[in-house]
């Protein structure tokens, strides 16, 4: 007669991975990667060190998935806010107000981690600074395809250099984020947003 044991088979992962990568980018946005210490990450986190690294490898494996967490999360909001817009210079508008948004009350003192990342690691980091550079690249040919699409459409004069346009308004973007950090109001950064739009003018 065999003997039965009290063996358990193995467990799967007991943690939510979106909600701990929110957690990560939180805490990544506010304090940066150098000082957030292990303590501040396993108390952010609710998980014990060897949790994390066993399922991201080490700290940097857990701020590369929480910054690819965060670029998707961008990418689909301001999809989503985009998607209505009637032409292209709507589009443009559209972009900005969701960065204006994003830089004001709480959200605003908590920063982007794009910023953050290209602060901190851009003259020391080789590999994280080249991804914030496609990054910020990406949304650069976004905001130039929209100005396209704008002076097919109408929305948008021809006399307008896209691709200079396009790249101002990323610079005015960011800066937004950045000023945010600072307890702007919703109001000062709708107006920011709107003065930027004359760019387009």
């Amino acid at each position: 007669m065999s003997r039965q044991t009290n063996a358990r088979p193995g467990r799967p992962r007991a943690f939510d991975q979106d909600k701990v990568l929110n957690d990560a980018i939180t805490m990544f946005s506010r304090k940066g990667y150098s000082a957030s210490s292990v303590a501040d990450i396993s108390q952010a986190l609710k998980l014990t060190i060897g949790s994390i690294y066993k399922a991201f490898g080490d700290k940097r494996g857990l701020f590369t998935a929480a910054l690819q967490r965060y670029v998707e999360q961008r990418y689909e909001r301001t999809s989503a806010a985009l998607r209505a817009a009637p032409n292209g210079r709507e589009r443009v508008r559209g972009f900005l107000l969701e960065y204006a948004d994003l830089s004001h009350g709480e959200a605003g003192r908590t920063g982007c981690l794009v910023v953050a990342t290209a602060v901190e690691f851009g003259a020391c980091d080789p590999e994280l600074a080249q991804n914030v550079a496609l990054l910020l690249e990406a949304r650069e040919k976004s905001l130039r395809r929209f100005i396209e699409e704008g002076q097919t459409d109408g929305s948008i004069g021809r006399q307008i250099d896209a691709q200079t346009a396009a790249r101002a308004l990323l610079c005015m973007a960011q800066g937004m984020r950045v000023l945010g950090k600072t307890g702007r109001t919703r109001a000062e950064m709708i107006e920011v947003a709107e003065q930027a739009m004359r760019i387009l003018d």
